[in-house]
């Protein structure tokens, strides 16, 4: 009877482990776990917070996690580097279009960086985010590891902390005990000195030259005034007479219409009267002819004449005889 509950309890606990063995199986299967690629990260400064199992994200979006931490010490440059294994599941990222190949050497050319990021500022955790930083350069550190090298960036604080540890304090505190050196120097001269006196002329010379111009002003305004009235009647007296102006500007432009009108028709006319086929060109033509006629005979009978004067009583010799 003791014998029988023994058995029962080793059944079930073999029986439960089976289910525990099953759930697991079922839970790496399911989760992705074991199907992702193996990157390894090079992180300059330091990594507390960052622990196995943090999320490696996409813009927010997880895609592996981190699996491993180790820390490498160079012997010739006593540089010490912090190195990260991560498991990068790329099922978790869903591809579209025609390209099959590896994207990795493309978009890290276009500026997908890792760098590690605040889970939360109340824990302090971290979590490595990846992003694209065009124009960071590519920088890769010389470690032996089978896994892909993925390319880093400090974060801003690092960034800040480097700047800081680079500027020269003692040389920044030399030139501002040098600057306030000259500052006390100016202000202790005799220039700097005189210079209330020298505002409270000015001042006072303003205050003048302000009752001045204000005392100007006031002589000046009935001035303005009647002129302003004398432009005004301008005005008045330019707006009742401008439509008679206009009306008469009218009447001369109709004139002028009329009388180039009519020179044109008499331009014509004449145009008419001296063309080679017009009859009084033809007219004139015939005068100019007997009028050459006439000439002609009044030169023979002036020849004539002059040879024999008595031809006019008694005729030239020819016809007498």
């Amino acid at each position: 009877m003791s014998e029988k509950p023994h058995t029962v309890a080793i059944g079930a606990f073999i029986v439960g482990a089976l289910l525990i063995a099953i759930v697991t199986v079922i839970f790496v299967l399911g989760s992705g776990f074991g199907r992702g690629e193996k990157i390894v990260m090079v992180f300059d400064g330091s990594v507390n917070g960052l622990n196995v199992g943090a999320p490696v994200a996409i813009r927010g979006v997880q895609v592996g996690q981190v699996t491993d931490i180790n820390i490498i010490l160079d012997a010739d440059t006593l540089e010490i580097m912090m190195v990260v294994v991560a498991d990068f599941q790329e099922n978790r990222i869903t591809r579209i279009g025609k390209r099959s190949d590896d994207l990795t050497e493309e978009l890290i050319q276009r500026g997908l960086r890792a760098q590690l990021n605040t889970q939360s500022l109340l824990t302090g955790l971290l979590y490595i985010q990846m992003d694209f930083h065009p124009g960071s350069d590519i920088i890769l550190s010389d470690i032996d590891t089978p896994y892909f090298q993925f390319p880093t960036i400090p974060t801003d604080l690092e960034r800040l902390t480097k700047k800081l540890q680079d500027m020269d304090f003692s040389e920044l505190a030399g030139q501002f005990e040098s600057t306030v050196r000259s500052v006390n120097e100016l202000v202790s001269g005799d220039d700097f000195k005189a210079i209330p006196g020298e505002l409270a002329a000015t001042l006072k010379s303003v205050t003048t030259l302000s009752n001045q111009l204000r005392e100007q002003l006031a002589a000046s305004v009935p001035k303005v005034d009647r002129l302003l009235d004398g432009a005004a009647v301008t005005v008045e007296t330019t707006n009742a007479e401008l439509p008679e102006i206009s009306n008469g500007v009218k009447n001369n432009l109709d004139a002028l219409n009329k009388a180039i009108v009519a020179f044109d028709s008499a331009m014509q006319n004449i145009d008419g009267l001296v063309a080679p086929e017009s009859p009084t060109s033809y007219r004139l033509n015939q005068a100019l002819k007997e009028l050459a006629l006439a000439a002609r005979a009044l030169q023979q009978l002036a020849k004539t004449l002059e040879e024999q004067p008595e031809a006019l009583i008694r005729g030239r010799r020819g016809e007498t005889e």
